[in-house]
């Protein structure tokens, strides 16, 4: 009878030490979060759960067709956080306060994404992806190695990543009135001379000073894009982010032919040819007065004019539309313009913070827009609704080629198609159709002038990105008096009343720039670039 006791006890232990030894390799197997072990899988969870989103990019509300397909595959539902203000001052005041979303998609430029990092506000990644994430190690490969922060861990996903010779910025000009005023430059291939372009602008103010009862504009500019109006300009003289200069990083300005830059654009200005406003104009003035089609040209990236293309196609015609064009400066080669700076390691930014409750489950949402079935999901749509697969081909259904051709702002509000834009990768799926439907499958006739004019002039920007001094620095300090210092000046100048004045106005903005410690700054910008590079070998 003892034997037989001793045998039921030692029995029940042993049934009890396997069922927690099961539940222990169960946490295990799922990060030791229960509440993924509970109601998931080994693919992942698909119960219901809500996520804070801080997307600088939209703040429209996740209640779209794609956006009801992504919730179905992963039980996430987004909450969009974005601000009607500054995204920059909001992220800003988030830190301080440590009133933090789940998810945050910051530039992935900006110092704010270092600022985070420092002060522990976001979580690194590589865990999570090893568990969690094995679509993102495919999909990113050896970018996830070059978004490495100092301490050799990833807290952000790269948006818009991967290298493509895709233009950027370029000269925005009606081509209508391009075939009336200069004919042999209209069907592009041939680039304006600096002094053809401002003739062109002459002779457009000279023969349309009003249009439809209104004030023309020779050239305008978006104001609250100040680094894209400034690109464009850069562009032609064939000017990098930063002037290197006896193997030192230096501010830009300080390229001699900045300088130049700056008086002929204040010769456009002084000579009537730049939209007086230019400076205080919001995105959606500059946008309003571009589709009233009294602007014959503006400056910065093609696709920025869209929605007032739109406007003008219907309202005037297919080429009433801004079409891109080159403009080059004199003593500079047409191949070595630079209006397309594009970084390989992408535009944004997308991060877990630390208040995220759910970072197994946010990183398999992740995951899973990362992968090709989700970025076909975001860029192409739903199977059977917008797209089917024919001859192992995604195909999409003409109608939703339609809908982007005649309003694509409208059509992507509508459906959800690119209106997520999160973990995109630039070029094709495995089927060799492009990720980016509306915007590479059936590329428009704009499309088309710019990768014939300006396709040449795209270089990868991703050395020069994120080279500036730590957030809280003394040296970071030093870089934002300098910003201002630059902003303020080149403003000035370019609306300077003779190039007497403009030239002063540039003189005394590089003494206040050393005053400012411009020096301490280029140092770390140097030190950075070198061990990029080396890094890199």
């Amino acid at each position: 009878m003892r034997i037989q006791k001793w045998l039921v006890l030692f029995l029940a232990v042993m049934v009890v030490g396997s069922v927690l030894s099961a539940c222990g390799s169960n946490n295990s197997k799922n990060g030791g979060n229960a509440e993924v072990n509970e109601t998931g899988s080994e693919n992942g969870s698909t119960e219901p759960l809500t996520l804070t989103f801080f997307d600088k990019n939209t703040g429209d509300k996740f209640s779209n067709a794609v956006a009801a397909e992504i919730t179905k595959r992963t039980g996430i539902t987004v909450e969009i956080q974005q601000p009607t203000g500054n995204p920059a001052e909001k992220l800003n005041l988030m830190l301080a306060s440590d009133d933090l979303p789940d998810i945050i998609l910051f530039e992935r430029g900006s110092d704010l994404v270092n600022k985070y990092i420092e002060s522990g506000a976001i979580i690194p990644l590589n865990d999570l992806i090893e568990s969690h994430g094995p679509d993102v190690s495919e999909m990113y490969g050896d970018v996830l190695n070059k978004t490495r922060y100092k301490d050799g861990k990833n807290y952000y996903l790269s948006n818009w990543y991967g290298f493509e010779s895709e233009p950027v910025f370029g000269f925005n000009i009606r081509k209508d009135i391009m075939k009336e005023l200069a004919p042999d430059k209209a069907e592009g291939g041939v680039p304006f001379t600096a002094s053809e372009f401002k003739q062109l602008l002459q002779d457009f103010k000279a023969k349309y000073p009003n249009m439809d009862g209104k004030e023309t504009i020779a050239l305008s500019m978006d104001g609250e894009n100040f680094g894209g109006s400034l690109g464009t300009f850069k562009g032609m003289f064939g000017m990098m982010p930063f002037y290197e200069n006896n193997g030192s990083l230096q501010f830009d300005v300080k390229d001699p032919k900045y300088r130049d830059m700056i008086l002929y654009m204040n010769d456009l200005y002084r000579s009537g040819l730049l939209d007086k406003e230019w400076a205080i104009n919001k995105k959606q003035v500059w946008e309003q007065k571009l589709a009233t089609g009294t602007v014959l040209a503006t400056t910065g990236a093609y696709w920025e004019a869209g929605g007032a293309n739109t406007i003008l196609l219907k309202d005037r015609g297919e080429e009433s539309q801004m079409f891109p064009y080159k403009v080059v400066a004199d003593g500079v080669d047409p191949a070595k313009t630079t209006y397309g700076g594009r970084s390989s390691l992408g535009w944004d930014a997308i991060t877990i913070t630390k208040k995220n409750k759910n970072p197994e489950r946010t990183m398999e949402f992740m995951n899973f827009l990362a992968s090709e079935e989700g970025q076909y999901l975001l860029m192409w749509g739903i199977e059977g609704q917008h797209w089917d697969m024919k001859d192992g081909k995604h195909t999409p259904r003409p109608e939703v080629l339609q809908g982007f051709k005649d309003d694509w702002n409208a059509y992507t509000k509508e459906t959800g198609i690119r209106k997520w834009t999160w973990f995109i990768k630039n070029g094709k799926g495995s089927d060799g159709t492009p990720y980016d439907l509306p915007g590479r499958y059936e590329r428009g006739a704009v499309d088309q002038m710019a990768i014939k004019n300006l396709a040449d002039s795209v270089y990868d920007s991703v050395l020069y990105d994120g080279l500036g001094p730590q957030g809280g620095t003394p040296e970071a300090l030093n870089e934002q008096k300098v910003n201002d210092i630059v902003k303020q000046a080149l403003t000035k100048a370019i609306m300077a009343k003779t190039a007497e004045e403009a030239n002063s106005i540039f003189d005394k903005m590089l003494s206040d720039m050393k005053a400012a410690g411009d020096e301490k700054v280029e140092a770390i910008y140097t030190g950075n670039y070198k061990n990029r590079v080396e890094l890199w070998k």
